[in-house]
């Protein structure tokens, strides 16, 4: 029992990490109705711009994040004034292609300067087991995934409350259900596309932190952003909370998988658990658990 409950543990812990990247998907579909498909190497570039201004510098990690919350702010700026506002209206699947662009774009800038190699990213967050987990419970904890915990609660929280009760927060929502209906009633489009890539560029830094924390800042963190597919297909594309627990039950479901049944089929089932599930939840209920079912009358 006490071997279960830790692989129910890791999972959730590993779903922690998946959901901060899923986080980002869901703000800038739930604003604009772009799948956006860079934001994967939203987390890379990020991550590899906070880790490059640290070592360019030298100035402390608090520093640097502040620099590199800027850096996102420019490059939603960036992103709006030449991508965007060409293809107001125009059909989703461009507007994904445009993301697909988008996201080898930025590898190749990203690459171009900071570097290829793998850059360590130490900035003091805990590591190793938990002591107390170990010796109160013999289950083993990483320190590191129960503060990816606590920061995407965190997360979570902030940015429900800024979505249902703030003005800016309504605004967004306007926007995603009408793009000439929301000009008509005086919102700003490019503010709110300014405002929604920035805050989603900021998450990417966050869970850019934490993966790089864990395993190094290095180019395979854009591949992260193919595991938080089947967290938004199962949580919903339009939901905050639904991102967490799709996450969850994700991470969850891929360790017991690899455990119970991975002996029976060859092992390896956690590449692709993950995948089949969510391709289960697209025959049942397409939309996702939390997401809003879109009725379209012809």
């Amino acid at each position: 029992m006490l071997f279960f409950i830790e692989t129910v543990l890791s999972g959730l812990m590993a779903g922690v990490m998946y959901s901060l990247v899923a986080l980002g998907f869901v703000l800038i579909f739930k604003a604009s109705g772009i799948f956006n498909f860079a934001q994967g190497v939203f987390c890379l570039f990020a991550a590899l711009t906070f880790v490059g201004i640290m070592e360019k510098t030298g100035v402390p990690w608090p520093v640097s994040f502040v620099l590199t919350v800027g850096v996102m702010i420019a490059l939603a700026w960036a992103i709006e004034r030449f991508l965007l506002s060409h293809l107001v209206n125009q059909e989703p699947i461009i507007l994904f292609m445009a993301t697909i662009g988008l996201a080898y774009f930025l590898e190749g800038l990203g690459d171009l300067m900071w570097g290829s190699d793998v850059k360590p990213l130490d900035i003091g967050l805990p590591s190793g087991a938990s002591d107390w987990m170990l010796d109160t419970f013999d289950i083993y904890v990483e320190k590191l995934e129960v503060v990816a915990a606590v920061v995407a609660a965190a997360l979570v929280t902030g940015l429900a409350v800024f979505f249902q009760k703030t003005r800016i927060g309504r605004a967004l929502r306007a926007v995603a259900d009408d793009h000439q209906a929301a000009l008509s009633v005086g919102i700003s489009l490019r503010t709110i596309w300014v405002i929604v890539w920035s805050v989603a560029g900021i998450v990417a830094l966050v869970a850019g932190i934490m993966w790089g924390a864990k395993s190094g800042v290095q180019f395979s963190l854009s591949l992260i952003a193919l595991k938080a597919l089947p967290v938004l297909i199962l949580g919903g594309f339009t939901s905050i909370p639904g991102a967490i627990v799709g996450g969850l039950i994700i991470g969850v479901g891929e360790k017991v998988a690899e455990i119970y049944l991975g002996p029976f089929v060859g092992g390896a089932i956690e590449n692709w658990f993950a995948y089949m599930l969510a391709l289960a939840f697209l025959l049942v209920r397409p939309q996702g658990l939390f997401g809003e079912r879109i009725i379209e009358r012809v």
